[in-house]
Formats: C-alpha cells, sequence, structure tokens
C-alpha cells in the first residue's frame, strides 16, 4: 500500500499552501482572517483532523491554519530533526513564515506536546496554549507507571520497537485502525470508514510512517541523550501565557487524572475543561462542542 502526499489535499473551503520554516517545506490548509490560530494534529494523523475547527474559527473571526508537521502529510519527511527543539522550531518559523509574530496555538496529541514545548521554548511566539488530550510534557516524562497510565504507556512503547509500526502501516489500514479505535472511549461510531482510511492513506506516503514515530521514539529516549535532559530540564519552567486544557472523561490513552495534574505547572491563567464521554479525539468525537469551548474561552472576558 502506497500513497501520494496529494491525497492529503483534501478540498473544501480552506487555501492549501507550502511555506518555509526551519530549513523544510511544511503544508498547510488555512481558512478565515483575524488573529492568527495554528493547529497541531497527532499521530497517525494530519492537518485534515483540524476540518471543523477551521471552519468555526474561521467564522468566529480568526485566521485558521492547520499544519502538517514535519514528516507527515505533505510536509517535508527529512531523515532528521524529530527531536522537540526542532519541531516546535518547525512551528515557530510556519509562524513567522504566515506573516504574523506570535499565535494561538492548539494541539492534540504529539501536537499538544509541542503547544505546550513551544509555549516554553518560544513564548514570544506564543499567546496562548489550547491543548487536546494532551498532558504538560513534564508530567507525561515523570508519570509513574499505573493502572490509569498503563495503556498510554504501552502506546509510546509499542512505537519504539524497531521497523514494526513502519510495517504495519505499509501493509494496510489495520494498524491505523487499531489506533484509532483504541481512542474511542464511550464512542463506537467513531472512528468512520472516511476517517480511517484518509488517515490509513496518510500514513502510507513513502517515509510517512517511519517519521512519524520518530518524534515518540526521541522522547521516549530523552533521558539518554544530553539534548533530550536539557529539554526534559527546561520544560519544567513555569508556563506563562494563558493555557485552555481540553480533555475527554473516557480517555483511556491518557488519564483524565494525568491531564489535570498540568495546572501544577501554571503561572499564567489555566481553564481544565472536561468533557463528558468523550475519549481521546474530542476535536473530532465531538467536534462542536470542542470549537463552541474553544471560541468562548478565546473571546471571553478573561481572554489570551
Amino acid at each position: 500500500m502506497t500513497a501520494d502526499s496529494s491525497c492529503v489535499l483534501v478540498p473544501g473551503p480552506w487555501e492549501h499552501r507550502f511555506v518555509a520554516a526551519n530549513g523544510a517545506r511544511f503544508h498547510v490548509a488555512s481558512l478565515g482572517e483575524g488573529p492568527l490560530v495554528v493547529l497541531l494534529h497527532g499521530f497517525p494523523q494530519f492537518w485534515w483532523t483540524w476540518r471543523h475547527q477551521l471552519q468555526s474559527l474561521a467564522e468566529a473571526g480568526y485566521r485558521a491554519v492547520a499544519m502538517d508537521l514535519r514528516g507527515y502529510g505533505a510536509s517535508d519527511k527529512p531523515p532528521t530533526g524529530y527531536d522537540a527543539p526542532t519541531l516546535t522550531a518547525d512551528v515557530a518559523g510556519v509562524i513567522r513564515s504566515l506573516g504574523e509574530s506570535e499565535a494561538v496555538v492548539v494541539g492534540h496529541g504529539i501536537g499538544g506536546w509541542l503547544a505546550w514545548t513551544l509555549s516554553q521554548s518560544h513564548p514570544d511566539a506564543v499567546r496562548a496554549v489550547v491543548s487536546v488530550a494532551s498532558p504538560h510534557p513534564a508530567d507525561v516524562a515523570t508519570a509513574r507507571l499505573s493502572l490509569t497510565t498503563a495503556r498510554g504507556a504501552w502506546s509510546v512503547l509499542a512505537m519504539n520497537r524497531p521497523w514494526h509500526p513502519e510495517r504495519s502501516m505499509a501493509r494496510g489500514a489495520a494498524y491505523v485502525h487499531h489506533v484509532l479505535r483504541s481512542w474511542q472511549g464511550h464512542d463506537p461510531a467513531w472512528p468512520s470508514r472516511e476517517e480511517t482510511a484518509r488517515y490509513a492513506e496518510a500514513m502510507a506516503i513513502p517515509f510517512a510512517a517511519h517519521s512519524a514515530v520518530e518524534g515518540y521514539r526521541w522522547l521516549s529516549r530523552a533521558r539518554l541523550s544530553p539534548a533530550g535532559r536539557e529539554y526534559l530540564r527546561q520544560i519544567r519552567r513555569p508556563v506563562t501565557v494563558p493555557v485552555l486544557h481540553i480533555h475527554g472523561t473516557a480517555d483511556t490513552i491518557v488519564a483524565p487524572s494525568l491531564a489535570a495534574g498540568s495546572a501544577r505547572w501554571m503561572q499564567a491563567s489555566y481553564q481544565w475543561c472536561p468533557l463528558p464521554g468523550v475519549g481521546h479525539a474530542p476535536h473530532e468525537q465531538a467536534p462542536e462542542r470542542v470549537s463552541l469551548v474553544m471560541i468562548n474561552w478565546l473571546q471571553g472576558p478573561g481572554s489570551p
């Protein structure tokens, strides 16, 4: 099973563009005018995971831009650069390439990890953070294995098996479907056939599967390198930008109790927003609720 990167250029009301940043080329889908909101996807997804929020944010008066991270979708897939410092520098560079000095950064999964990190490594580029189903990375790095963290830990450790995820994704949609099904929570209707097919096809783009799991491999091994240890030290600094934290109460990958602990890293305002009955993909499982919460927070009396 192979695919061409053009398969992720899904038509819609958005505009597809390519921008240069941090020595690579990145694909973005943008819609609307106004303050910039950059949306970062997780694994095994690509920019299309934010299709609902692109439209809702644009209608609310924002310039919404969903990007394919390094190694995913139609963005470049170089052999290196899947460490946290490089990935966050990619996002900061894309913000500048879009003609803005700062943005609200929204992230899910690994995209949430990067949004949290960006607020500390490039604070001038981040006006606020919206984290979706993603705890502060320092909590992930220091979490003790328990019944509430075991499933998420196993998901990450499984990606460290040499070549297994890549080969599994090359054989067909079964691996991606299994990953997505594990996120369901109490929602057996998700993922749809279209969602599974699109994400499996995107992972079948040459080099995408290997590139996508490299970020998780780097995070798992961060303590083994000087750069990784410096990153782990850096992320323990207080977060000085406002944060909205959205999390499904039925998330079995990242326990809500672990995610809610992110409040202890905050120096600025923090809003915890649990969504009852929602699993690990709130923005797709409950898109209207997520968009409403996000827009109300952005436009509320304590808006960032």
